[in-house]
């Protein structure tokens, strides 16, 4: 494929530009205010969709609307996931450049939205763009779903995949979220953690008491401590009622995956300056706690005085951020109640257990055909060393497709890499990886009409 490299290296100006411009655009869905920037953005996408030959639309929802196209003709159906929405950027004073300006230093593109998602979708229009100039019409059904509330846990989505089922059938769908892992190796991920985010929340006295009532005044606080500590003991595990019975066990072939993972335990306690992992696992029972077993997360806690100096209180009331991540056989409503019950068994049904939001596990075979072109892909540029994971230890609405319609579904492409701070200040993805996942997804759309 000499003339498809010639072209990505041709068109490298044309290609940045063209992502430098959908870059700028502020399209923040945690946000109420900029609903019309947000239209904007997915109006751009549609036109750069059907810049590519797609037919593109813009499909309403109760939030942000969804950008949908279909090209192609043919057997096999593939269908595209990704979304043009980003986080806040905030704290601004933390970016070496502003976030909605992108900037190029030292071989790297930074701005906000860059890793995760829209280098990802640009990349994969671009590459059907390049894919069309070199090989000519699809030889297959295409379908683009692209979606404006990801950032905020795609509360509008269950609804729309529900009501279009059948528009969004396919033999395989490519997720957004894959990476290039410490070693820049390209990963295929095969699936998701579900999730269940809860807030607990404790009430003491009507006001903020002097602490010297501290022995007699009931501390908010104090209880959420005691409660939390029902919930995973001093040597890590999870002692949740019914929790980590529900949870499938990992397959064989999940357990052979991870037995072919190139683990680098060092870069990565590195790259957080830690000099040990959680409980000290290593190796094997590290990425297995990582990648197929539930967690239980305190995320954040806040309760009284947290300011400069000192204030002798009591506080009034408290409050914990709980994220619990699972695995295939768990399902979000479910464990709530199951913190509910736990709690109350114990004592502690003072304590309000709120559902703030939640996902659903998913997962894909490891020896699914799409899996398998995937890595004939990166072989076809020349990576022989494609790792796949049977899942990542993070969520997403990948259950609504993998799940719910029964599409295999995988993440691949790696436009981003571990070090490129989704989520953080300084987000950013090589423009040597960038440039290269446009080639590989011309690549992977070519194996896939196979």
């Amino acid at each position: 494929m000499g003339n498809l490299d010639e072209r990505v290296e041709g068109s490298k100006d044309e290609l940045l530009e063209e992502l430098k411009e959908f870059l700028r655009m502020p399209s923040i869905s945690a946000r109420e205010e900029g609903a019309e920037g947000f239209r904007e953005c997915a109006e751009w996408v549609r036109s750069r969709l059907e810049s590519a030959g797609a037919q593109a639309k813009i499909m309403e929802t109760e939030g942000h609307p969804v950008v949908y196209a279909e090209i192609g003709e043919g057997d096999k159906t593939l269908l595209s996931y990704g979304h043009y929405d980003v986080q806040p950027p905030e704290p601004l004073e933390l970016w070496e450049s502003k976030p909605f300006e992108p900037a190029v230093r030292d071989g790297s593109l930074y701005a906000r939205g860059v890793a995760d998602d829209k280098g990802d979708v640009l990349a994969r229009i671009q590459a059907l763009r390049l894919y069309q100039e070199e090989f000519g019409p699809l030889p297959f059904k295409l379908k683009f779903l692209i979606e404006g509330e990801e950032e905020v846990g795609s509360p509008s989505l269950p609804a729309f995949v529900r009501e279009n089922a059948e528009l969004l059938s396919a033999d395989a769908c490519i997720w957004e979220g894959s990476i290039k892992d410490e070693a820049n190796r390209p990963v295929i991920f095969c699936g998701t953690k579900g999730m269940a985010y809860v807030e607990l929340r404790a009430k003491g006295p009507s006001h903020d008491l002097h602490s010297m009532y501290g022995g007699i005044a009931p501390n908010p606080a104090w209880r959420l401590v005691q409660a939390l500590r029902t919930i995973k003991d001093e040597n890590g595990d999870i002692t949740l009622d019914g929790f980590m019975e529900m949870a499938d066990p990992p397959t064989e072939k999940d357990l052979e995956a991870i037995s072919r993972i190139p683990f680098d335990e060092a870069a990565l306690k590195a790259s957080w300056d830690v000099e040990a992992f959680d409980r000290n696992l290593t190796g094997e029972e590290a990425l297995k706690e990582y990648l197929l077993r539930p967690t239980a997360n305190i995320a954040g806690m806040q309760s009284g005085y947290t300011g400069p100096g000192s204030k002798t209180i009591v506080p009034s009331e408290a409050f914990v951020k709980m994220d619990f991540r699972l695995v295939v056989g768990q399902d979000h409503k479910r464990v709530v109640e199951l913190v509910r019950e736990h709690l109350k068994k114990r004592g502690f049904d003072d304590i309000e257990v709120v559902d703030m939001h939640g996902l659903e596990p998913a997962k894909t075979p490891v020896d699914s055909p799409v899996v398998r072109t995937a890595v004939a892909a990166w072989e076809d540029l020349g990576s022989e060393d494609a790792v796949v994971y049977p899942t990542i230890g993070g969520s997403g609405p990948t259950s609504l497709v993998a799940t719910d319609l029964g599409i295999p579904t995988i993440m691949t492409g790696n436009v981003a890499n571990a070090a490129s701070r989704i989520h953080s200040p300084n987000e950013s993805v090589r423009l040597a990886d960038y440039f290269e996942s446009v080639g590989y997804f011309a690549r992977f759309f070519r194996r896939f009409a196979d």
